[in-house]
Parts: structure tokens; sequence; C-alpha cells
């Protein structure tokens, strides 16, 4: 009695490329190596097809378009598809995994993807589509192609994974350039199927089967994916929150009955942060979502961890869409609009300093004024206002002599933020720069010594004091606090005295 070779238990997993955008997210796939699966790529592009490094090339509608493209017509890629249905055949039998990837909105992938995702799950693999949506600027006519495209082939797979272009400008800086956009587009795709094929063909700390994949995404309608990847303390945490609010998802998690989980890391990745990690990816699906994760370690990531989360198995049969937020588009700076401030609740640059006095209050209700351009997020003036406790005369005086202590609200002002709002007289307030600090409306320090009218003015350029509500610099932190004021022209660090 002979036994069946080991490898033959393996589930045969093939990656099917259709068209310019399907064949070049599979040469990104086999040039950062993906292991353990079958690339195919397919294309009536003749000239295209010979440039990719796939294991099986197909040329299809060589009679309808004698091996010059579809120009952007679905109809004629589908007909290019049809036409070649054996072959298509032929090259996928075997699969237990098939996954289809195009960009959507050209010919060539748009309409023979449906085809392949057709014959693929006649032929009994699990079907996934992976497709881009594309970008705005390419026009609304590929615009309406694509969501066509998306429609046809969501009805022959079992999940379809769509990726909008346009959010991959939230994730890069304005000076991004049109190769690399693109080059994101197909490593996103490239990150979607390593996630799923990663779990399946690598041994992990917490082992998958094809089995469990299956039965989280068979049938299982849209999905959506995210992608998070973190370093540090708390590194499977935040990696986990990143995926979980991924720009790429361009929908809410909220509902899904089915959750697959990869997270990647070196070898010291340990249980109790995969737990944290899962833990909250779980509350953000359904209460009795069936969640599957698992593990892969890969010592090249070194500190990093990467968490892939797929979502699926909505009751309405899509998830929930949400808008693009249009503001995070090329958008270079650091920080976002912050949520509407409630009741009570301190937010960063935005506290008001508690040593100052409080405004009397008008006789009359104030009425909201019209939010001054300074900014500040339109939902934190005039609709929810900070309630601010009027300090007695005894506290005031009591705190312009004390210095904030470390975590106080008072550090939540810092010099980027600008104009502080006054919310009950819809006046702004300008802090000033002061000696160690800055300087609030009534001219007291916020932050920092209490400075007497005796003392020298330091030079411009001074080091902020290390009570601060800036931080200060590295010089600043260090600068001794009992050094006489009068006794250098310019205050020395203690590192450089001798």
């Amino acid at each position: 009695m002979t036994m069946t070779p080991p490898h033959n238990y393996l589930a045969v997993i093939k990656v099917v490329g259709i068209g310019g955008g399907g064949v070049n997210a599979v040469n990104r796939m086999i040039e950062v190596g993906l292991k353990g699966v079958e690339f195919i790529a397919v294309n009536t592009d003749a000239q295209a097809l010979l440039m990719s490094d796939a294991d099986v090339k197909l040329d299809i509608g060589r009679e309808l378009t004698r091996g010059l493209g579809a120009g952007a017509a679905p109809d004629v890629g589908y007909q290019a598809a049809d036409d070649h249905k054996d072959e298509i055949e032929e090259v996928l039998k075997g699969a237990d995994m098939v996954f289809v990837t195009a960009g959507e909105g050209g010919g060539t992938g748009t309409g023979g993807a449906p085809v392949i995702a057709s014959v693929a799950r006649k032929l009994g693999a699990l079907t996934i589509g992976v497709v881009t949506r594309p970008f705005s600027f390419e026009g609304k006519r590929r615009a309406n192609q694509a969501e066509q495209g998306i429609k046809d082939l969501r009805d022959e797979c079992d999940t379809l994974i769509v990726i909008p272009n346009d959010r991959l400008l939230q994730l890069g800086d304005i000076g991004v350039s049109l190769m690399d956009a693109f080059r994101s587009a197909d490593e996103v795709l490239l990150s979607g199927v390593q996630g799923i094929t990663d779990l399946i063909t690598t041994p992990g700390l917490i082992n998958l089967d094809f089995a469990d994949v299956k039965s989280v995404m068979s049938g299982a309608g849209s999905a959506l994916m995210g992608i998070g990847s973190a370093r540090g303390e708390g590194r499977a945490v935040e990696a986990a929150q990143k995926a979980i609010n991924s720009p790429l998802l361009e929908a809410s998690m909220e509902g899904a009955h089915g959750v697959l989980l990869a997270i990647a890391g070196g070898s010291d990745l340990g249980l109790f942060e995969i737990n944290e990690s899962a833990s909250l990816v779980q509350e953000s699906a359904h209460p009795e979502a069936n969640i599957i994760f698992g593990t892969v370690i890969d010592d090249s990531l070194g500190d990093e961890v990467r968490v892939t989360v797929i979502a699926a198995g909505f009751d309405a049969g899509a998830p929930t869409h949400k808008k693009l937020d249009p503001d995070k588009v090329g958008s270079t700076e650091e920080g976002d609009p912050e949520a509407p401030v409630t009741a009570g609740q301190v937010v960063e640059g935005q506290a008001e300093p508690a040593n100052r006095e409080a405004p009397a209050a008008p006789e009359s209700a104030p009425t909201a004024s019209a939010p001054h351009s300074t900014g500040q997020p339109e939902g934190n003036t005039g609709t929810t206002p900070i309630r601010h406790h009027e300090p007695s005369s005894q506290q005031t005086e009591a705190e312009s002599t004390t210095p904030p202590a470390a975590g106080s609200s008072q550090e939540a002002i810092s010099p980027e933020q600008g104009r502080t709002p006054n919310h009950e007289t819809g006046e702004q307030r300008q802090p000033q720069q002061g000696i160690g600090g800055a300087v609030g409306t009534d001219g007291s320090t916020i932050g920092g010594e209490q400075q007497s009218g005796t003392v020298p003015a330091r030079p411009a350029g001074g080091y902020p004091g290390s009570g601060s509500g800036f931080g200060g610099s590295l010089l600043g932190r260090s600068r001794n606090q009992n050094d006489d004021d009068n006794d250098d022209e310019v205050d020395i660090p203690p590192f450089m005295r001798r």
C-alpha cells in the first residue's frame, strides 16, 4: 500500500490577472515573491502579455482584436473571454481557490473578469474577486463601466472585494506621482490576495486551513478589506485599529457575520498581542460573527506588525457605504478635523486657560455667531459649547502663581492651534507668546514661571520654560529651573555648562 505524497493535500490556489490592471497586479505579486500560488495572465493585448512573468499566459480574442487590445470596450472584453472559455477552463482545472483580479473601468478586465469567475465557480473552486474602482480623474464613462463590471462580477463570485482607487489618495501626500499611485493600487491588490493565501500556505502560531477560509468567504457576496501596520508598544492593537478604520474601507464593518483576520509579525509576536487585536476586531463586527484569525511569522518584518481584515456576510448583502472625505484627499496637514466636542470634554488645542477671568454673562441668552475662518472644525463652534467652571478669586490667584501639573488641560494649548474660541461670546482669543509660555488674554502667563516686571526680557528665541504648555524643545526642557535670569544674558542649558 502506497501513500499519496503530502504535497497533494495542499490547497491549489490560482491567481488570474485579466486586462492591463490585473496583469500588472500579478506581475507585482510575482515581484515580491508571493508563495504557494500559480499565476495566470489573461489579456487581449499580446504585447503587454509578453512582458508578464506569469506561469501561464493566455491571449484571448486573437481573431476579434488581433492582439491589439479591447479599446476600453467591455463588450469586446466579454466576447473575447467567451470565445476562449474552453482554454480558460483548461488552465483553471484542479484549483481549490481562484482569485480573479482586475482593474475595473477598461475593456478586457471589466468585460472578461465575470467570464473567468463563472468558469472557476462551475469547476467548484472558491472564487474571490479582488478589483479596483478607477480614479475620479479617469472620467465618468470609465466610472460607469466600472460600476456595471463590478455588478456583473459580484453575481459570479463567492466574495468580491472592491478597492476604490480614490481612497489611495488619502494614504499619500499631495506630491505623489501617477506611477506611485497605480503602484499603490497594485500593492493593495497584492495585500488582499496575500492576506488570504499566507494564512493557508504558511504555517503560523495560530494556523488556518482552506476549510476555515471557505467557511467565511463561500457565498459571502460583497466584502471589505482593511490593512494596517504599526511598530513599537501596543503595535498589534494600533495596527488593528488602522485596519478597521482604513481609508480603503469604503463602507462600515458593522454587521459583518464573517471576518477573516490575518496578523503577520516577527518571532517576538506575542499571544496576548494577538488576543487584544482580535478582540478589537470582534467589537467592530456583528456580535455573533464567525471570526477566523491566524498569524504568520515573518522575521523580515522586524518590529512591524501587519493586520489584514476581510469582513463579509452582511445582512443586506452589501455593507453600508461611507462617504469619501474630500478634505483628506491629497492633504499634507498632519492634523485632521476633530469630532464635535461634548460638554465637559477637553480637546487638544481647544481648552481655555484655567486662570483667566470668566467673561461677564450677557443679560439675554447668547446667540451662536458665525464661526470665524480660523481653521477650527465647524462642529466645534456654536453648536456644542464647552462648559467652563468660573474660578473664584482665590482660585485665580493661586493658579496664577502655581505652574500647571503635567497632563492638565493647559498642556492642550499649542502654538499651531491658532486662536482659542470663546464659546460663550463667539469671540476668538489669540494667545500671545510670552516668556516661558503663552500669555492669557488678561495678561497672566499660561504654563511656565510667573515673571515680575523687574526681570529683564530675554532675547528673542529664548528657551521656553520647562513648565510651558507648549512642551518646549529638548534644550528648553533641560533648562536649569534654579538658574537666576539676572546672571546671564541668555539661558545656557546645563549640559553646556562646565
